[in-house]
């Protein structure tokens, strides 16, 4: 009688202990896409590009994974301030939402902008796209903004999710310099490495 005592509570414990769920981090939202399109406006005239703007860091603003499933010809439907290059994006997954109130990303499965202009990208590459906000709405800068990357589960990802999860403490992607030195980003992740430092 003790031993099956002892057993039904070994396994209740088990069960209690196995059904506990690990909180989820930061960068890992769950997304009920619907079928609407984000369109994002460039921020063309911004001198840097890429997931590490600013002197220490500029908060991010909207970090999602996806797949480009058009590019249009480039047009001078802007002027003579940039060359207008129109690219859509099946997105894929979500790592970052800030809120901006009614402008908020609200769940879109896909994504367009104007700022395709001089990338070497093309329909079907997989790529990171991290956006900021300008004047309480999101804004792409273009270039470094929109990383091609090998699979949807590409080590970029894993580090900017990491950063994510910091609340964008530089200190913790450290290690990961190579990872953004091929991509021409080791400056800027330097500089906003050297201001979390000196804190």
């Amino acid at each position: 009688m003790r031993k099956q005592l002892f057993l039904m509570v070994l396994f209740i414990s088990f069960g209690f202990t196995s059904c506990k769920r690990s909180k989820p981090n930061k960068s890992d939202i769950e997304i009920g896409f619907n079928q609407d399109t984000l369109d994002v406006g460039y921020t063309y005239w911004w001198p840097e590009s890429g997931p590490f703007l600013g002197q220490c860091g500029d908060e991010l603003s909207l970090v999602f994974s996806g797949t480009i499933i058009d590019i249009l010809e480039p047009t001078d439907e802007a002027g003579p301030l940039y060359k207008s290059q129109k690219g859509f994006i099946k997105i894929d997954r979500v790592f970052k939402i800030k809120d901006l109130g009614p402008k908020t990303y609200a769940n879109q499965q896909f994504f367009v902008s104007d700022c395709f202009d001089g990338l070497d990208l093309k329909k079907d590459d997989k790529v990171l796209v991290f956006c900021f906000d300008y004047e309480n709405d999101l804004c792409i800068p273009g270039g470094k903004s929109i990383l091609k990357i090998n699979t949807l589960d590409d080590p970029l990802i894993t580090s900017i999710k990491k950063y994510i999860d910091a609340d964008q403490n530089a200190t913790k992607i450290k290690k990961d310099m190579e990872l953004w030195e091929k991509h021409g980003l080791d400056d800027a992740l330097h500089k906003i490495l050297a201001c979390a430092e000196s804190e």
